[in-house]
């Protein structure tokens, strides 16, 4: 029974690296990739500092696209891509990509709300001191949405912490994974739940740190 004890231990140890490892990794490169075309997408709007409504009305329609697609289907759809970047479609590698993917619509979207609740008055201020639309942007946008911007990651963190669980369902590791084979499969509910409680300290941790940056940044 030790022995089971221990090697569930350790198993869920290696689970839990795994679903870290996916969340930081796409959350560097779906947040970058992200707040770039959400950028994009409130500087080229009509009016915008950039305005360009054909780019807009393109990157626009691709978000639109893809940002309401369930993720376990998106994650089957785009195999194909999958295999053709990775040479695999299961694995933490493939199940990284996917996320990757995914998360970057839907942080696009947060980021290009977020910046248009900023206030107008700012913006045309540093226009009218000959500021660039780049210097703007880097001095004055970003800085002014900052706060809400960090309570917007936030969300994504979680939603890829949720993310990382289903792709266990489709081979991809993490915690999701462990849950199905050595909870859901072998019928034990301690396990499961076990692995339901690390979720929720990892996601509660996460949206405590994401509160006190924000408050932080609100308060300057």
């Amino acid at each position: 029974m030790k022995i089971e004890v221990d090697r569930l231990i350790e198993l869920l140890i290696k689970a839990t690296g795994e679903t870290l490892y996916m969340t930081l990794i796409a959350l560097a490169i779906a947040g970058f990739i992200g707040l770039v075309v959400g950028v994009l997408l409130y500087t080229t709007r009509s009016g915008g500092l950039l305005q360009n409504r054909p780019v807009y009305w393109v990157l626009n329609i691709i978000v639109n696209t893809f940002r309401p697609i369930p993720f376990i289907i998106l994650f089957v759809a785009i195999g194909p891509l999958t295999r053709a970047v990775l040479g695999t479609t299961i694995g933490l590698q493939a199940a990284t990509f996917t996320i990757c993917i995914a998360a970057v619509f839907g942080i696009s979207r947060i980021v290009e709300q977020n910046l248009v609740a900023t206030d107008p008055g700012v913006i045309e201020a540093a226009k009218a001191m000959g500021a660039s639309p780049v210097r703007i942007i880097a001095t004055v946008l970003l800085p002014e949405a900052l706060g809400p911007l960090i309570l917007g990651y936030t969300f994504v963190i979680v939603a890829i912490v949720d993310m990382s669980a289903m792709v266990g369902a489709m081979g991809g590791g993490g915690l999701g994974d462990f849950a199905l084979q050595y909870g859901y499969q072998r019928y034990d509910w301690v396990v499961t739940w076990i692995t339901v409680a690390v979720i929720i300290v990892l996601v509660q941790f996460t949206q405590l740190l994401g509160n006190a940056l924000s408050r932080k940044v609100m308060r300057r």
